[in-house]
């Protein structure tokens, strides 16, 4: 399979990559090496410089990469910074997306993207989401799983082309269900991570043997990749980011806009969206979401 995603993309006409940031960068890399030639823009021209020694051209405008491709990937932080790359609500925003399709992979409001789809379809677009599930090292590696919406034919068009960042994609639906999936996982995952960081700090605050929990945990029911990859920084206090505090957070309140939307009562949401905001409160934006645990370790100072 994978010999037939680099065969079919040795003969295909560039695609573009935008948004090189610590997701974005491992992607693209992994789309070079399965020989799909690319043309990178960033807004921090430094993210683009192992695109280039990989082979990528770098061009030195979102108009030159534009001008260069037919499909362009989209790995953007949020909703404003696509905007602003697309120049939506301007008049440059339609020669840019006219007669192209734009895959986005950021993580935004499934609202927000049926209002851009619409967008780029009114001026002569394609629109296909795809946000993945995943943090910097199954980026590295390969192994995202791609969560797909759009129009069945630009989907099948485009899944070639994804393949080499993801070990799985699964269909979703139209324009802002794959997203819709997507704050569904993080919800679970959200969730998930501050328990395992509250599990740690009960442990640490009992005097016990950190690496004994870590041992009985990937020894029980409760081991999966998530523990495999985030027990042992908890246990490290290592905070170096695959997934940052701030991502969490903005993910949560994401998961919370929706909720309301629809009256979903969400109560481990709504503690999991305040520790996240703490620890980002506390200086630890950038660092990796296990740094929750220094939020969820104030709150028993402050008991105490």
């Amino acid at each position: 399979m994978m010999k037939e995603v680099q065969e079919s993309a040795q003969s295909s006409t560039p695609v573009g990559f935008i948004g090189l940031g610590v997701m974005g960068q491992p992607m693209a890399l992994n789309l070079l090496r399965a020989g799909i030639p690319l043309v990178v823009w960033n807004r921090s021209a430094e993210r683009t410089t192992p695109l280039a020694v990989a082979g990528a051209r770098v061009a030195p405008d979102i108009d030159a990469l534009l001008g260069q491709v037919e499909l362009a990937i989209v790995m953007l932080v949020n909703s404003a910074a696509i905007d602003e790359v697309l120049g939506r609500n301007t008049s440059a925003f339609a020669p840019r997306v006219a007669g192209r399709t734009i895959v986005c992979m950021s993580s935004v409001a499934p609202e927000y993207a049926r209002d851009l789809c619409a967008d780029i379809e009114a001026a002569g677009g394609r629109y296909v989401e795809c946000p993945v599930s995943g943090s910097r090292k199954p980026a590295e590696a390969g192994q995202l799983v791609g969560l797909i919406g759009g129009q069945v034919e630009d989907v099948e068009r485009v899944q070639n082309t994804i393949a080499p960042m993801c070990r799985k994609i699964v269909a979703c639906g139209g324009a802002g269900d794959a997203l819709l999936i997507k704050l569904s996982i993080n919800l679970y995952l959200n969730t998930m991570l501050a328990g395992l960081a509250e599990a740690v700090h009960f442990a640490e605050k009992h005097g016990l043997d950190l690496a004994v929990l870590q041992a009985a945990i990937d020894a029980g029911p409760m081991a999966c990749d998530v523990t495999r990859v985030k027990l042992p920084k908890l246990v490290a206090d290592d905070f170096s980011v695959q997934a940052a505090s701030s991502d969490a957070w903005a993910s949560c309140q994401l998961i919370a806009q929706a909720a309301r939307t629809k009256s979903i009562a969400s109560p481990l949401l709504s503690l999991s969206q305040a520790l996240y905001g703490e620890t980002v409160a506390q200086g630890n934006g950038r660092n990796d979401m296990v740094s929750v645990i220094e939020a969820i370790r104030r709150r028993s100072d402050a008991l105490g």
